[in-house]
């Protein structure tokens, strides 16, 4: 029988300025779940891999190569590796990124 686990990590996820949990990892892939506080932002970096952002809950403003892209809930991104990045949340948001 196969053993289930169901895991709150996302839910639980406070809103309280900026949040990172890694959900899984493996050779091939990692998922990190993110939460922002509305006006809180995630600092310019890179990431290592390319990577695709998927917002679950609220609104945020993704800046790759100081463009802005406004996503809401449901909605996705794919950006490429060694891409300077930033997020700004314009309300209390929580995010996937898999890469």
């Amino acid at each position: 029988m196969y053993n289930i686990k169901i895991d709150n990590t996302i839910l639980n996820q406070p809103f309280n300025d900026l949040q990172v949990k890694q959900l899984g990892k493996n050779s091939k892939l990692e998922i990190l779940s993110i939460s922002l506080a509305k006006g809180a932002v995630f600092p310019p970096h890179e990431s290592h891999e390319d990577a695709h952002l998927i917002v679950l809950e609220g609104q945020i403003a993704f800046y790759i190569e100081e463009n802005p892209i406004v996503l809401s809930e449901q909605q996705q991104f794919s950006f490429p590796k060694n891409k300077s990045h930033w997020v700004e949340a314009h309300q209390d948001s929580k995010f996937l990124i898999v890469r």
